[in-house]
């Protein structure tokens, strides 16, 4: 293990202390093999289920590894985190279990439904602020309370305890099973699972290839890993909240670039396209962050046929007032759903000779925005189209531009298909 200018590594010992520390607290949570995705790749694929968990994700190892190593003067201060999910509730549950007060801010535009979730595992001994517009503004105004109350600031990922905790989802694998372990893929936030379960194989079956996977709108461990430095990205896309920061760690970087295999990235677009297959086909309802890596098993296909394969599902909270969104984005990703500015002459039957001459039989308008303009020859409108087919795409634009009713395509053109769309 290459352990040069790394200033901290989470020893198996003391992994194996938060174990104990936690062990009546953090389910077990299975390891079971995914027939589906065994056949569907040739390989042995097994899912750690982490969104089985009391508080439905991983996060509440960490959280109450951290809180219970407190000083009992640290603990009569009390406690205060910032976070809009799954560390929120690992917090919470861990403050009411260790009877700690705790402090949580969370953005003013949080769901009613997470904040309710937080409120319920915390009871009485939490107690939630909801300020600012961003995790940004909710964390410096937690950092602030800290410094004046002199309270613990209990941080998501960049903490030794926090890592430790973490760490034991790989003490659990390796005690779940017998098998030789060739791949084990886990999502990648801030890097504190990462960090945690990287050391633990590196230490203990140090060919397990440890493959950590970010969403490719917020790449910032890879982007680090790639510089050689701790890098703080400008903008990233928050889709995948769970896992989309601008900077990891100062402490898990180094862990990670030291300990893992491969850093990869995946699309939004695909991350939507498992969530909505884990529902449909297994009845498994993950959030974003707990299907990246089971949706990176695409990108490594050819190297995991006939291999032993782990991935780690991080986490179920899901908003179902997300449903449409994912639809979408799994649509777009998968080249089914387009949209357009349709030029449309004004006069009576243009659309209709549009429906039956231009579309195909299994083609679906999905939207349809149109402004008519009395003074003009045509009339544009925005159309969403949804096709049976990729391959049905070209023939459909074709057929636009010969009988003229192709305005523009607004798929590639992002600032104008969210101004529009």
């Amino acid at each position: 293990m290459n352990t040069e200018n790394v200033t901290y590594f989470p020893s198996i010992d003391n992994i194996k202390v938060a174990a104990d520390t936690i062990k009546n607290v953090s389910a077990v949570t299975p390891l079971g093999q995914s027939l589906r995705y065994s056949k569907k790749y040739g390989a042995n694929i097994f899912l750690k289920r982490e969104d089985l968990q009391q508080v439905r994700s991983y996060k509440i190892r960490g959280a109450f590894n951290k809180i219970s190593s407190l000083s009992k003067d640290e603990a009569k201060k009390g406690v205060v985190c910032a976070s809009a999910g799954n560390h929120a509730q690992g917090v919470a549950l861990s403050c009411k279990l260790l009877q700690i007060k705790g402090t949580i801010y969370m953005p003013a535009p949080t769901p009613n439904q997470k904040v309710e979730q937080v409120k319920m595992f915390g009871d009485d001994y939490v107690t939630i602020i909801l300020e600012g517009d961003t995790f940004d503004d909710a964390y410096h105004l937690a950092k602030a309370e800290c410094e004046e109350l002199h309270k613990t600031f209990i941080h998501p990922f960049n903490d030794k305890k926090v890592i430790e905790g973490q760490a034991t989802i790989g003490l659990e694998i390796l005690e779940q099973t017998d098998v030789p372990i060739d791949y084990v893929f886990i999502a990648v936030g801030g890097g504190g699972l990462a960090a945690g379960l990287s050391t633990v194989f590196k230490t203990l079956s140090p060919k397990t290839k440890i493959i950590g996977v970010e969403p490719k709108g917020a790449p910032s461990m890879s982007t680090s890993i790639k510089n050689n430095k701790n890098i703080t990205l400008q903008h990233i896309e928050k889709f995948v909240d769970g896992a989309a920061v601008k900077r990891v760690g100062d402490l898990t970087f180094p862990i990670c670039k030291a300990s893992l295999y491969d850093m990869i990235t995946v699309p939004e677009g695909k991350v939507c396209q498992t969530i909505l297959e884990l529902y449909n086909k297994d009845a498994i309802v993950v959030e974003p962050a707990g299907a990246l890596s089971i949706s990176a098993l695409d990108f490594y296909a050819e190297d995991i046929k006939g291999k032993n394969v782990i991935c780690v599902v991080s986490g179920s909270n899901n908003d179902i007032t997300r449903t449409s969104e994912i639809k979408e984005r799994a649509l777009l990703y998968a080249n089914l759903k387009h949209y357009f500015i349709i030029k449309f002459p004004q006069r009576a039957g243009a659309l209709k000779e549009f429906v039956v001459d231009i579309l195909g039989e299994n083609d679906d308008i999905t939207y349809f925005q149109y402004a008519k303009k009395t003074n003009r020859e045509n009339g544009s409108a925005v159309v969403g189209i949804q096709l049976k087919s990729s391959n049905d795409l070209d023939p459909l634009i074709a057929k636009m531009k010969q009988q003229k009713f192709y305005g523009d395509y607004l798929n590639n053109k992002p600032d104008l298909f969210q101004f529009l769309v």
